[in-house]
């Protein structure tokens, strides 16, 4: 059974930075494509971040291009989400998910294969 739960989340001030992490357990993140993706209320789920099995891919949103790193330690089955200056507009709940090796475009939600419970982030002006 595969799990993945995030942590990390909460009220958070603007300007601050955010760490969230992904734990998982099922599955070995050394052959899962990963990703984050970030829903916020009455809006569809949208991509965030995403890293290849071998971490030669990594890709981000336009809206946290510069500002978030997402990175994987497969000796502890994790990946980590970081965003930096944070923005109201970054209030959302976050989901950490896993995908196939043969991933062909991660930055569409149903292409992915699990997905952990989500994490709320909110960010207060």
């Amino acid at each position: 059974q595969v799990r993945l739960v995030e942590s990390g989340g909460g009220l958070v001030q603007a300007g601050d930075d955010l760490r969230l992490s992904c734990a998982a357990s099922g599955i070995s993140l050394g052959g899962y494509y990963m990703a984050w993706f970030r829903q916020a209320p009455g809006k569809e789920r949208e991509f965030v971040a995403a890293i290849s099995p071998s971490d030669v891919y990594i890709d981000y949103a336009d809206s946290v291009k510069d500002r978030a790193t997402i990175s994987k330690n497969t000796g502890k089955n994790t990946v980590t989400l970081r965003i930096n200056v944070l923005k109201p507009q970054d209030t959302a709940a976050y989901y950490c998910a896993a995908g196939s090796n043969r991933m062909i475009n991660p930055r569409v939600a149903g292409n992915w294969l699990y997905w952990g419970q989500g994490i709320q982030v909110t960010v207060s002006s």
